[in-house]
C-alpha cells in the first residue's frame, strides 16, 4: 500500500509540473531581435546620449564619458498582456542602474513619439513625472548616489509612485549573463532574473501613498533605460504574447 501511495504522489506531482509548466507557456511571437548588429536595431529610437557596440553577438550601451542618462525604445507597441525575455550582462561593477519602462503611452493615450509631446533627452523626470506613462523596474540597482542597493523596484508613471519593492535583482558585482523575463498579464506584473521571482505585483489599487495613480496601465512600448554611469550589455530580446 505504501508502495501505491507513492506513485500515485508522484504522478500528481508530475501532473501539477506540467500544467504549471502549461500555464507559463508564452502564446505567439510577437517580436525578436538579437541585438548582433546595427542594422539590427536601425529603427530603434535612443533619447539621450547613449551610444552603441557590438561585439560577439552582444550589443552594449553606455553614454560617453558618463555624460548622462539614456533610453533606447522599441519601436513597436504591445498588448495588455505579453512576456518580454532578454539577456542582460554587466560590463561595469563599479556604478550603474539598469530600467526597463514597459506599457508606455502619452497620458492622454498618445503614441510616445507624438510630436505634439515635448521632447525628451533621458531626464528620468520626463519619464517619471512628464507627459507619457508607464511602469518601469529598475533590476540593476548600483548607483553612484545610492550604492549596492540590489532590490529590484517596480513603480509607475507618470505620479513615480513605488508600488513594489521587489527582492535583490542582478547582484551589483556580477558579470554573468542573467536571463530576464517581465510578464505583464493586465495588471498582474511580475519580473524574473534567472529563475527567481524578483517583482510580483497586481495593480488593482489605485490610490498609492495618497495619490491616486489611476486604472492599470495596458498597451504600450518598451525602453530600456541607463543611468550615466551604465554599461550593460543585451542580447536576444523577445515579446510573446500570452495565451
Amino acid at each position: 500500500m505504501s508502495h501505491i501511495r507513492f506513485w500515485l504522489f508522484a504522478l500528481s506531482s508530475l501532473v501539477c509540473l506540467q500544467i504549471h509548466a502549461e500555464e507559463v507557456q508564452p502564446g505567439k511571437l510577437l517580436y525578436q531581435n538579437d541585438f548582433s548588429s546595427a542594422t539590427e536595431v536601425a529603427d530603434w529610437i535612443m533619447e539621450g546620449p547613449g551610444q552603441l557596440e557590438f561585439k560577439d553577438g552582444w550589443m552594449q550601451m553606455y553614454s560617453p564619458d558618463q555624460a548622462m542618462h539614456h533610453v533606447f525604445w522599441c519601436p513597436q507597441d504591445f498588448p495588455d498582456s505579453f512576456e518580454a525575455r532578454w539577456e542582460a550582462q554587466n560590463q561595469d561593477v563599479n556604478a550603474g542602474l539598469v530600467i526597463i519602462f514597459f506599457a508606455a503611452k502619452g497620458a492622454a493615450g498618445e503614441d510616445i513619439f507624438d510630436p505634439a509631446l515635448p521632447p525628451r533627452d533621458g531626464t528620468f523626470t520626463q519619464y517619471t513625472e512628464g507627459k507619457i506613462k508607464s511602469y518601469h523596474i529598475s533590476y540593476y540597482a548600483n548607483a553612484a548616489h545610492n550604492p549596492d542597493r540590489g532590490h529590484a523596484n517596480l513603480r509607475k508613471n507618470n505620479t513615480f509612485s513605488l508600488l513594489q519593492e521587489g527582492k535583490v535583482g542582478i547582484p551589483t558585482q556580477s558579470t554573468a549573463p542573467h536571463q530576464i523575463r517581465l510578464r505583464k498579464d493586465k495588471a498582474h506584473i511580475q519580473l524574473w532574473v534567472d529563475d527567481r521571482l524578483v517583482i510580483d505585483y497586481t495593480d488593482n489599487t489605485p490610490l498609492v501613498a495618497g495619490v491616486n495613480t489611476g486604472p492599470a496601465l495596458s498597451d504600450g512600448k518598451i525602453g530600456f533605460r541607463q543611468m550615466q554611469w551604465t554599461r550593460f550589455a543585451y542580447r536576444n530580446f523577445k515579446v510573446y504574447a500570452l495565451e
